[in-house]
């Protein structure tokens, strides 16, 4: 393993890791899967959610990694618990179930990660680190969900409101940033100079911009014209 292996930061200590999950016998395999690494180290092991959140509450720990179906408290529970208790800890859930319900819930509760128990050999260790990077674990049966989610949030127009700019306006900004001139993108796009005028207007007090230069940088910061 080289030092790259390692999450940034943290290359001398390895990460603490409090493991909760109701069979003592899928505790001891993934246990078994972390220690043989020299960044990970479980250091706490809990049966269910609430026991988790009481080891938490005493211990040092960077890293709880959660089975989402345990008794007293579930694994999301104890994720919504542990977020609003210990902000700085990181979040993985460890389950048998491929389902989004389950994984949209977890991302919601403050986890960074969703690992399928079928794979954990191959998948836990990097999502360890990766969650101690502050980076998304996501097995990709979970981005295909979380892709056609966000579409079909579009498709109903609940995702309209994050836009900045219409389609009109962009247009607009396009062509300002091309170099056209009012009367020319009038021309272009079938409406009054007058019009342009307003829309040009809008684009300057909605991005807080003075001119066009600084259009034309927004354009080419948005993808919109080539630099």
């Amino acid at each position: 393993m080289n030092h790259q292996d390692f999450p940034a930061g943290r290359p001398a200590d390895p990460i603490r890791i409090l493991l909760a999950d109701d069979h003592a016998l899928v505790r001891r395999g993934v246990r078994l899967i972390l220690d043989r690494e020299p960044d990970l180290e479980v250091v706490a092991e809990a049966g269910d959610g609430a026991e988790a959140i009481a080891l938490a509450r005493t211990l040092d720990v960077d890293l709880a990694v959660l089975d989402i179906a345990m008794p007293r408290l579930t694994g999301l529970q104890a994720a919504r618990e542990l977020s609003a208790l210990k902000p700085g800890l990181r979040i993985l859930m460890l389950t048998m179930h491929d389902n989004e319900q389950y994984l949209f819930q977890a991302l919601k509760a403050g986890a960074g990660g969703y690992v399928l128990k079928s794979v954990a050999d191959r998948d836990l260790v990097a999502a360890c680190r990766a969650a101690m990077r502050d980076e998304p674990f996501l097995y990709p049966g979970a981005v295909t969900a979380l892709i056609r989610n966000y579409l079909d949030r579009v498709r109903h127009g609940e995702e309209a409101p994050e836009r900045l700019l219409t389609p009109r306006e962009e247009e607009v900004l396009k062509l300002v940033a091309e170099g056209h001139s009012s009367k020319e993108i009038a021309e272009l796009l079938f409406i009054s100079v007058k019009t342009v005028q307003r829309h040009r207007e809008n684009l300057l007090h909605k991005l807080g911009l003075r001119d066009r230069l600084e259009l034309t940088r927004y354009a080419i910061r948005a993808g919109l014209v080539e630099p």
